[in-house]
């Protein structure tokens, strides 16, 4: 019996089934995600991996649109309230799965659902410090997601799109921690309990997992800058309306591609901020002992494809044309990983390629 058509009851999680979740389903719904999963040191893999799809399925259903935000929200209610007890309800979770399994286009995903009683299960596998680790993390991760239901419950099927934007800069800041800050700092604290080298990192935890949180938030708002086109049409304006007065422009203005000109400011800020944070990246990668090279690749990636983002967003003419995807090429990704592997003992020659592209970035 395969895994995805198996009788999944409480108990019932054996070898291949835990085997599907790590790595085939795992591969399925985190995309290019998944290399960096992959090469983690082995004793990270399990407890990262099994925060991501519980995080991948609490987005699953955030995100789909067909049911209304408000049922969204309620199902979230429930997952989160599932999360924080020890013995989760497999009627509750079969409910939710009832309620969204078919609705979605992803076949992975579907999946992902189905087997949501089982990745319950393979949570209550894990330590009691990783679990405890993982709930803190996918709690902070749906706060997030919650919060954006309610901050813009409009679906883009409404037939009616008007932009709300976030009004301050506070609440920009505090959406990014919640839905990516927050990793970087689960990601610092699980690494240091797992890997031994990060042992010298004990005594000024706090320090590192606060270089997590920018690290996650500047990644973060690099998504925020190229998607705004997008979540504009799903009425969504993650940009301030602060940031906004002081160009005087309105959400509905975006939605102009002929305003992409006269909005290039609010762009240059925005990189401004992203750049700032991916300081602190970079003080977080070559703070890593040198002898951590899965764990130095692992965030090595992310914080190169980020910048490489901001360099073609900034030489973007019509950043707000919907039209025009801002995606870093793969052979450009590809080329990147293979000539990682040979600057990642040098913290001088990981710095000067992070300068390089900094200084790509167009900010006139």
């Amino acid at each position: 019996m395969s895994p995805e058509s198996a009788s999944f009851l409480p108990g019932t999680l054996d070898d291949v089934q835990r085997n599907y979740l790590l790595k085939d389903l795992l591969q399925g719904v985190s995309r290019s995600f998944y290399l960096t999963l992959r090469v983690l040191p082995p004793q990270l893999r399990e407890p990262i991996s099994v925060a991501y799809l519980l995080a991948r399925a609490a987005d699953t259903i955030a995100d789909t649109k067909i049911v209304s935000a408000d049922r969204r929200c309620d199902a979230l209610h429930h997952l989160r309230a599932q999360l924080q007890l020890d013995e989760p309800s497999h009627a509750v979770l079969e409910r939710l799965q009832i309620g969204f399994t078919g609705q979605l286009d992803h076949a992975f995903e579907n999946k992902l659902l189905v087997m949501l009683s089982l990745l319950f299960e393979l949570l209550l596998r894990q330590t009691a410090p990783d679990r405890a680790m993982i709930r803190k993390v996918v709690l902070t991760l749906t706060e997030g997601m919650v919060s954006d239901l309610e901050s813009f419950p409009m679906s883009k099927n409404s037939g009616e799109v008007v932009a709300v934007a976030l009004e301050r800069d506070d609440q920009l800041d505090r959406y990014t921690y919640l839905v990516a800050g927050c990793v970087g700092e689960f990601w610092t604290d699980i690494s240091i309990a797992h890997v031994d080298p990060l042992e010298c990192w004990q005594s000024d935890q706090r320090y590192y997992s606060q270089l997590g949180v920018r690290f996650g938030k500047g990644l973060q708002l690099t998504n925020i800058l190229r998607d705004v086109p997008r979540d504009l049409r799903m009425g969504r304006c993650y940009l301030p309306q602060s940031w906004l007065d002081e160009m005087a422009l309105t959400p509905h203005d975006l939605m102009n591609v002929a305003n992409s000109a006269s909005a290039r400011p609010l762009l240059i800020k925005g990189i401004h901020c992203a750049l700032d944070h991916y300081m602190a990246a970079e003080q977080y990668v070559v703070a890593l002992p040198r002898r951590c090279v899965r764990l130095r690749l692992a965030v090595l990636w992310p914080m190169l494809i980020g910048l490489k983002t901001l360099v073609q967003l900034s030489q973007q003419s019509s950043w707000l044309d919907v039209g025009v995807a801002c995606k870093v090429e793969r052979k450009w990704v590809y080329r990147m990983i293979l000539l990682s592997f040979g600057v990642v003992f040098s913290n001088f020659m990981l710095k000067r390629w992070c300068a390089r592209l900094r200084q790509s970035v167009s900010l006139g």
